[in-house]
Order: structure tokens, then C-alpha cells, then sequence
């Protein structure tokens, strides 16, 4: 416990004559709005008096009718054979009490043992009550509340800058307090509200509670007030007007870390704050700093980690052609937890969609996200099929189990993550997927029917290593592909299936774009766990219009090189990229012949106009050319060094059988017709 300093407000009280107290607030149409534990056991009140009338209570009359009158000051009252002492305080319509507030007394006072046990009670179910929550503004919310009006009238918790969102507080001179919460059992206005700054206004009790880093109890506020006055006259008349007359403050204060100040007021007629009571809102206080320093140190964990999280996350959606896609991602509330999405544009035309969950919260959860977020753009760039992508994913995660070793003594943990992944190719409209323990994505086609993919679940990544699965599916122009996490599905008390159903039902409605399909499946599915976050994906298809692609088959003869380039030049020119021309017919002439000389068949040649003029050529070999700087005596070697130097991208990737070349011309500006 903190010792006394000398000054005001310091010396030891006199022992009061402790009795039970009761409270009754009555409002200006006689409805009662509060009535403590002692109020209701001393008028026999059943459990619902609040909110009835006093006349329902079944009260003497004589009661009734003193209540219901003017202002009485120590009137007995006899009730269920016990005689009262009943003080009355009316309602005030110049802005003062807006309640008439009844304090009922039993005439026996208690022994001073009965007063300890009641004092432990309220230490009891104060400390019960505080700290429920992480939250800072809840925490003192709590404390404010669980000593109103067992303890005192009004209550605040006023805590230094930088506190309330997990910041370091700054307790500077001059700088004021920033009010976190407010209590009290009548109308509040004497006191700032919360959020108000409020000045430490040096010689006040709350100044020098914060300067000597103790509590300072105030019988007597006569000579605080008149400080307080030259500062805000308006809240000192307020104040003056409810009749507070005393207070006890108490610094907010974890291992010499000043936090802010807890203050309480008591307005007559009840008696003024004495040592006893000192050492009540010490022991209090310190319990709520404790918390209090508890949710900072969270909340600052909580920021750091939910930045570190939106910085690993997508920033937008990249520019691609294939399908318009809208995405949404809902942070949770109680921890971040490793939830990602990406759209990644790949070679062809076409668009990968990637969803996955981390296992846990926290910032190793986030980190993980990032490096699996990262592995995934890597391995797409090889253009690796679904199942493919997901083994090396598989891989990755069982490595980094290996690197986090368990403290002495215990289970290492296993970093597992969940993983959906899928390529969209809007030539030929066909969807090939793959997922690691995540779970199935919705197809809503534009005739209005839903399908829950039935796609082989493989086991989540880093568990057991074994081979994945992949579905192909054929999607008419204009379906909404759908991925999510299971934040989206789960509900306390119902099961994935029912999620499921309002999943359908919310994907049911036609024509609908991405974006407005994210606003159906958040406001059908709200989410019902704040531990979890989420991340939903809606993808609508479009397909590259039949004119837009042209192929040729080439025999494995070198004079068919420039039939080829004659033929690619006339479809140019019927696109309005005859400027493309050259660029087109250097690229490949040299992939066309190096597939002739070092490939097998059959060969082939694709050209796509998307956003980029795209030229493939196919080939029956798995063996990949390889850039390289040529010397001045090498006869070869510099064809594809000029593909790379006019190509945008290039690459090779390697379907089902063989392996295709090809590389990316910008458009610029089409010459028209």
C-alpha cells in the first residue's frame, strides 16, 4: 500500500459510525430506475422493481407517500417492522439532479467487523468485474462502474496520451489526462465527458496524486473547487449544484509507469471519504492498472501485428483480363490471424486465384502467411499446376517446422496452413484446381444454379506430405467463382453445412457482379466469430472471343518458318497490329526455328491479342532453351537474348505433355482501319 504524504486530506479520520445504506432513484414519473442490494432487501423489493412504478412496489403507504412528496431529510419510516431513516433528494429542473434519489438507513448500525465484510464484498465483486476484456476503454469503463454507488457517487479513469491506443504514455508537464470513462448515479454533466482532455491543475488532489505518485484523499473540497473555478467555472458550478463535497484519487500506476489517475466523488448527504476508504480505492486501482497496463500491451501488439498483416496482404487487384474479381478481407477483433488471397496473372492469358488460412493468430501466424504468400508467387511464375504448386507448398511448411525447435521440454508446434489454389484460362474457359485441407469453392452459373465444388480435399499443408488432386471444370462465360476461408462459414452452435446452405442461398440470385456478390455473402454470412478472420474471393469469368486467337500447325521443316511469319503479318494487320509486325516476326522466327532444330513435334504456334500480344509456340519436348550472353566468336546464341529484349515477359511452361514457349508484346496503339 502507498504511504500517506504529508499535506491535506492526509490525516487520519476519525472511526465512523458505519451503517447500511440503500439508493432508490425515481424519475420525474415516479418509475423506479435503480435500486442497490441493500435498497432492495430493506423494502423487500422483488427482483424486477426496475423500471415499475412506486406505487407497484408494494410499499407501506406511509413510505409511498413520503417518497412521492417534497424534500424530507432523516424521516422515519417504518417497513416490515423496521424503522428507517429516509433522506430525500427531489428532482431539480434548473439542471441539477434530474432523478429524485431516496437513501434509506436501517437505525441499527452495523459493528465494525460486519462493515470489513462488507468492504471485502465490494473488493470482491469489483475485482470480479474489471478486466473482462483486453480492451483498454472497457477496462476502465469497468472500473468506473463497479464502484457506483457502492463506494461513491461519480467516478472517472483518466488516462496520459498514447495510452488508450497502446502507445507509451507520456506523462509530460503541462500535457492534460484524456478522460477513458465515466460513472456516476445521477446526471453527469459536472464532470468532462469521455475523450475531454483534462487538465492537471497544479494544488488540485488529482495534481498532487499524480506529482508524489500516491493517493490523496480529500474530505473537504471547498479549497480544490475555488482552484478549480479560475479553470472551469462552468463544471465547479455544476459540481457545487450536485453537492459533491469530497473525493479519493488514486494514481493508475504499474512498476513506477504513471498510467493516469482514478478519481472518486461523493455528493451529500453521504459522509466524506476517509483512510479506510483510501485503502479500498488503492487496492482497486492497483488491480486496474495492472489490467489496464495488460490490454495496453496488447493493444500495442494487436497494432503492430494487424500492420504487419495489411502489409503482406494484396494491395490491389492486378491489371488482367480474364475474369472481374472483387475481394474482401475481415480482420479479427480478438487477434490477427494468417488468412490471404491473391489474383496472379500468369502467361497465356491467364489468372491464378489463391485463398489460405494459417494455423493460429498472432504475429508468427502472420509472418507464415507472408512467406506462403510469397512461395506461392515464386512457384507460380514457374507455372506449375495446381497439384504441383501445393506439394512445393507442402514442402516449404514442413521446413519451416524444422527451423522453429520446441523449447526445452516441450511439443515443438506445427506451422499448418490451409490452401486453395486455381488457374482460369479464358481461351478454352476451363478451370483446373487443387486444394490443401481447405474448403471447396462455389460455382454460381449465369442460369442461377450453385454448385459446392466437389474437389478432392488433399491433407492441409506441412502435415503428412502426400500427393495432391486436382478437378477441372468447364465454366460458361459469366460464372462467379467463389473462395473463402471458414471464417466466412463458422457460427457458434451450428454446423459447416448449415453455413453451406446460406452460402447457396446467398449465391442463388443471377447477374450479380463480384463486388455486390462480396456485399450478398458478408450480409447472409455475418461473422460470428470475432477470433477469426476473413478472406473471400468472387471471380467472374469472361472468355477471349474466338477472333482474338489464331494458331497454325508447323511441319518440322525449316522453309515452313517463313509461311508461318507471312501468315502471323496478315492476321496482324486484320487486328490493327501491323506496328507489332516486326517485334512479332523476329520473336518467332527464333522460337519457331530453335523448336524445329532442338524440339520435337508437334509444333505449334498460338498468337492472343489480350492485353498483350501473346506468341506461344508449343512443342513435344520437356527440354527448356536457356538465355545466355553470347561471344563475339559464338554463331549462335542470340536469338532468345532478342526475345528478351523485346518482349515484355517471357518464359516457358509445361502442360500435360511437352512444353511451351512464349513471350509478351506490348500492344501500344492500335492503327485503325
Amino acid at each position: 500500500m502507498t504511504a500517506a504524504a504529508p499535506g491535506a486530506g492526509r490525516h487520519r479520520a476519525p472511526e465512523p459510525v458505519l451503517v447500511r445504506e440503500g439508493v432508490l432513484l425515481l424519475d420525474a414519473g415516479l418509475l423506479v430506475r435503480y435500486a442497490n442490494d441493500e435498497a432492495r432487501r430493506l423494502l423487500d423489493l422483488p427482483a424486477d422493481c426496475e423500471g415499475r412504478p412506486l406505487d407497484a412496489l408494494g410499499l407501506p403507504p406511509a413510505l409511498t407517500a413520503l417518497l412521492r412528496g417534497g424534500e424530507l431529510t432523516d424521516a422515519p419510516a417504518t417497513v416490515h417492522g423496521r424503522t428507517l431513516t429516509v433522506d430525500l433528494h427531489p428532482a431539480d429542473g434548473t439542471g441539477g439532479t434530474s432523478c429524485r434519489i431516496a437513501t434509506l438507513r436501517d437505525s441499527t448500525p452495523l459493528a465494525v467487523p460486519d462493515t470489513a465484510r462488507l468492504r471485502l464484498e465490494l473488493l470482491y465483486r469489483a475485482g470480479a468485474s474489471i478486466g473482462t476484456t483486453l480492451d483498454i476503454t472497457r477496462t476502465c469503463e469497468e472500473l468506473a462502474a463497479a464502484l457506483v454507488p457502492a463506494f461513491a457517487d461519480f467516478a472517472s479513469v483518466d488516462l496520459y496520451e498514447g495510452v488508450p491506443a497502446g502507445g507509451e504514455p507520456r506523462p509530460e508537464r503541462g500535457r492534460p489526462l484524456r478522460r477513458a470513462a465515466l460513472a456516476g448515479v445521477t446526471d453527469l454533466s459536472p464532470l468532462l465527458a469521455p475523450g475531454s482532455p483534462v487538465p492537471l491543475v497544479p494544488g488540485t488532489p488529482r495534481a498532487r496524486a499524480v506529482a508524489g505518485l500516491c493517493s490523496v484523499v480529500e474530505p473537504d473540497l471547498s479549497a480544490a473547487l475555488a482552484v478549480w473555478d479560475e479553470v472551469s467555472p462552468g463544471t465547479v458550478d455544476a459540481m457545487r449544484a450536485q453537492r459533491v463535497h469530497t473525493l479519493v484519487t488514486v494514481p493508475l500506476a504499474v512498476g513506477g509507469t504513471l498510467l493516469g489517475v482514478a478519481t472518486f466523488w461523493r455528493a451529500r448527504p453521504r459522509p466524506a471519504f476517509d483512510e479506510e476508504d483510501r485503502s479500498l480505492a488503492e487496492e482497486l486501482a492497483a488491480r486496474a492498472a495492472v489490467l489496464v497496463e495488460n490490454a495496453r500491451r496488447y493493444t500495442r501488439e494487436h497494432t503492430m501485428a494487424v500492420a504487419l498483416q495489411h502489409s503482406l496482404l494484396p494491395a490491389g487487384l492486378p491489371e488482367q483480363h480474364a475474369l472481374e474479381v472483387a475481394s474482401r478481407y475481415l480482420p479479427a477483433q480478438a487477434g490477427v490471424g494468417g488468412d490471404w488471397f491473391d489474383v496472379i496473372p500468369l502467361s497465356g492469358a491467364r489468372v491464378a486465384l489463391v485463398v489460405g488460412d494459417v494455423v493460429g493468430h498472432g504475429v508468427h501466424a502472420v509472418a507464415t502467411m507472408g512467406r506462403l504468400r510469397t512461395a506461392v508467387h515464386t512457384f507460380s511464375s514457374l507455372d506449375l499446376a495446381p497439384d504441383e504448386l501445393l506439394g512445393h507448398l507442402d514442402a516449404l511448411v514442413n521446413r519451416l517446422d524444422q527451423e522453429h525447435p520446441a523449447p526445452a521440454g516441450a511439443e515443438r508446434p506445427i506451422t499448418g496452413a490451409a490452401c486453395l489454389y486455381a488457374v482460369y484460362d479464358p481461351v478454352t474457359r476451363r478451370c483446373t484446381l487443387a486444394r490443401a485441407g481447405h474448403l471447396p469453392p462455389a460455382v454460381a452459373y449465369p442460369d442461377g444454379r450453385v454448385e459446392i465444388v466437389d474437389l478432392p480435399a488433399g491433407p492441409p499443408l506441412g502435415v503428412t506430405g502426400l500427393p495432391y488432386e486436382t478437378a477441372e471444370l468447364e465454366l460458361p462465360e459469366g460464372s462467379r467463382i467463389v473462395l473463402y476461408t471458414d471464417g466466412l462459414l463458422e457460427s457458434r452452435g451450428q454446423d459447416i453445412d448449415h453455413g453451406l446452405k446460406l452460402l447457396r442461398a446467398a449465391l442463388a440470385r443471377p447477374d450479380r457482379s463480384p463486388a455486390r456478390t462480396c456485399e450478398d455473402l458478408l450480409a447472409a454470412l455475418p461473422p460470428a466469430d470475432p477470433s477469426d478472420d476473413i478472406a473471400l474471393l468472387v471471380a467472374r469469368t469472361r472468355a477471349l472471343p474466338a477472333d482474338h486467337v489464331a494458331d497454325w500447325d508447323v511441319p518440322a521443316d525449316p522453309a515452313a518458318v517463313a509461311r508461318i511469319r507471312a501468315a502471323v503479318l496478315r492476321r496482324l494487320d486484320d487486328w490493327g497490329l501491323s506496328e507489332q509486325g516486326f517485334a512479332a516476326e523476329l520473336v518467332l522466327s527464333e522460337l519457331i526455328t530453335n523448336a524445329i532444330r532442338h524440339a520435337a513435334a508437334p509444333i505449334r504456334v498460338r498468337l492472343l491479342r489480350d492485353r498483350a500480344l501473346i506468341c506461344e509456340v508449343w512443342d513435344g519436348s520437356a527440354t527448356s532453351p536457356h538465355l545466355r550472353h553470347a561471344t563475339d566468336t559464338d554463331e549462335g546464341g542470340r536469338g532468345l537474348f532478342l526475345v528478351a529484349q523485346l518482349a515484355e515477359r517471357w518464359g516457358t511452361r509445361y502442360p500435360a505433355s511437352g512444353k511451351v514457349i512464349w513471350a509478351e508484346l506490348p500492344l501500344g496503339e492500335p492503327s485503325g482501319r
